[in-house]
Order: structure tokens, then sequence, then C-alpha cells
């Protein structure tokens, strides 16, 4: 059975940084791209980043320059540094899995696997 678990939420000032991290289990992950999305109160799912196996990424418009995802392939684990929060990033952060090999999905209709999803709360 496979689990996305995801850690590492909580609340941050603007400006401020955490650290998401996302441990997968139930199965080899090589070859999966592992992402992560993000959802506001009354708004839609939204692409946050993306990361390969080769660890080649993506991001979304929203972070880029202030986001990293990285992820250790010998732990299944995939993580998501955010800096410089601002109040806007403040949603339920999701962790998801995609077996398409090689490809960076953005569509949460692409994967296949989703954790509970984790609180990010940003104070301005």
């Amino acid at each position: 059975q496979v689990q996305l678990i995801e850690s590492g939420g909580g609340l941050a000032q603007a400006g401020g940084s955490l650290r998401l991290s996302c441990a997968a289990s139930g199965r080899t992950f090589s070859g999966y791209a592992l992402g992560w999305f993000r959802q506001a109160p009354g708004k839609e799912r939204e692409f946050v980043a993306v990361i390969q196996w080769s660890r080649s990424s993506r991001y979304g418009d929203s972070v880029k320059g202030r986001f990293t995802i990285s992820r250790d392939n010998a732990k299944n684990t995939v993580y998501l540094q955010m800096n410089s929060l601002k109040p806007e990033d403040t949603a339920v952060y999701y962790c998801a899995a995609d077996s398409s090999f090689g490809r960076l999905p953005v569509a949460a209709g692409d994967y296949s696997y989703w954790g509970q999803g984790t609180q990010v709360t940003v104070s301005s």
C-alpha cells in the first residue's frame, strides 16, 4: 500500500522559512515524479513544484525563486524548502506521486497517489 506522509507544516511570519518533508513508502519510487500542490480555502488545488528521479524540477510561477524542491532517492523522501514566505502562501500543502517516467507533470489529475496534507500558515 502506497503511503505519502507529509510533515513540517506550521506557522511562520511573512519573510520567514519552513521546510516540508514527504516520506513515501509502499513501493519503489524510481522513475516517479514527486510533487507538491497546495490548496487554500475556497480555491482550487495549485501546482507548486515537482521533481523527477533524475532531480530535474519544475516550479509554479508564484513560488519561483522562493521555494526549492529536492529529493533523497535512497530515503524515498521529497522536501520543499520555502523561503521568503508570504501570507498568500497560506494553504494546505499536499505531496503527490506520479509514475510517468521522465515527465514533470503540473496537473493534479496526473498524479496517482496523494498525502493527507499539512497546513502552512503565514502571518503578516
